[in-house]
């Protein structure tokens, strides 16, 4: 292979990207050979600063109920447990992949990954509370806290009561058998499968009923679908269907170029959709030329699932790409819909391959 050399750039990165970008991390694509991805591994975006965690921490339950609370950790934990495996994606995931682009966290495709949480149904909190009937949203606040849009404010999403009702909305204690790490949320988050991970509010301190609707900046001001600036757009809710394939062979440092061997070769990915929606297809490309993937067995309603496909590959270069389609016949687009923030990118992951007999 040649040894192209890099020569410097004039100019700079945005500096603030950059440091979003060092503060956050996306899962390695390597990591989707894993079922259930390592902690160490799983995607991250932290809004402000991680808090402390305060030893007498307290989850307070209040706003229009009529048996306000507040549960430390061990009672949470004493509550009856249920244990899911979640598929979480960031509402931004592929965002750099657009143009023109939205000066935020630069994902490309990484915010994506899959655990095991464990913690107690928020359906049973809320049932203890005994919410007023005439309540419209549950709001839930975190202890992470700063300026965004000009507004100082905790971080604080909301979700109407009927959605916050449902039986795999969790407020979990622990990641993959351990307990929360403090970036993940320590020590109590939510969870709320098949939605974009903004819902899973992390390190969660109040849950409160509220009988209008909930406009902190979390909710009314960002994760809206917009097709130009100004407009109201439309709430980033469910996960769009998406898919991505394991990177075959080994990388170019610089471009991350694929560069395989010769001869058969199995591509691996992971496909997933929102609302609990399952994956009945994913089809692979090698040059355009599309073939049905094998699945693997769904592992859950709302976990990604397996795909493999073989491919016999011979010395040239070679575009790979992976689409999924589920179970209301969504498909990824070619293309990703345009969208002034960058949310919600689910097109066809594309994948540069080399194939040459040099390496092996």
């Amino acid at each position: 292979m040649s040894n192209p050399r890099r020569p410097p750039i004039v100019g700079r990165f945005m500096q603030e990207e950059v440091a979003l970008a060092s503060r956050n991390s996306g899962m390695p694509l390597e990591a989707l050979r894993y079922d259930v991805t390592p902690a160490g591994l799983h995607y991250l975006l932290v809004h402000f600063d991680i808090p402390a965690a305060d030893p007498g921490w307290k989850l307070s339950i209040g706003g229009q109920v009529s048996n306000s609370r507040a549960l430390s950790v061990d009672e949470v934990k004493a509550l009856p447990q249920k244990t899911l495996r979640v598929t979480l994606e960031c509402a931004g995931n592929g965002r750099g992949q657009m143009s023109p682009r939205y000066p935020s966290m630069p994902w490309l495709e990484e915010g994506v990954s899959t655990a095991e949480w464990t913690g107690t149904p928020l359906a049973a909190l809320l049932a203890a509370a005994k919410v007023d009937p005439g309540a419209k949203e549950i709001i839930f606040r975190g202890t992470d806290r700063g300026i965004d849009r000009g507004v100082d404010h905790d971080y604080a999403r909301s979700l109407s009561v009927a959605e916050a009702m449902r039986p795999d909305v969790l407020v979990v204690h622990s990641m993959n058998g351990q307990p929360l790490l403090p970036q993940h949320g320590a020590p109590l988050r939510l969870v709320v499968p098949g939605w974009y991970g903004m819902a899973s509010v992390k390190w969660l301190a109040r849950i409160e009923a509220t009988d209008v609707p909930f406009d902190g900046v979390q909710q009314v001001g960002s994760y809206h679908f917009r097709t130009q600036a100004g407009e109201a757009g439309v709430p980033c809710t469910y996960i769009r269907v998406n898919s991505l394939m394991a990177p075959p062979g080994i990388p170019d440092f610089f471009t991350r170029r694929r560069i395989v061997a010769p001869g058969r070769v199995n591509l691996t990915g992971r496909a997933w959709s929102g609302d609990g929606v399952p994956i009945n297809r994913v089809e692979v490309s090698i040059d355009g030329q599309w073939r049905d993937a094998k699945l693997d067995p769904v592992a859950g309603p709302w976990a990604w699932r397996g795909w493999s496909c073989e491919w016999e590959a011979v010395p040239g270069e070679v575009v790979l790409a992976c689409r999924a389609t589920d179970a209301k016949g969504n498909v990824q687009p070619d293309e990703p819909v345009p969208d002034v923030t960058g949310f919600g990118n689910n097109s066809i992951h594309r994948v540069a391959v080399t194939v040459t007999g040099e390496v092996g």
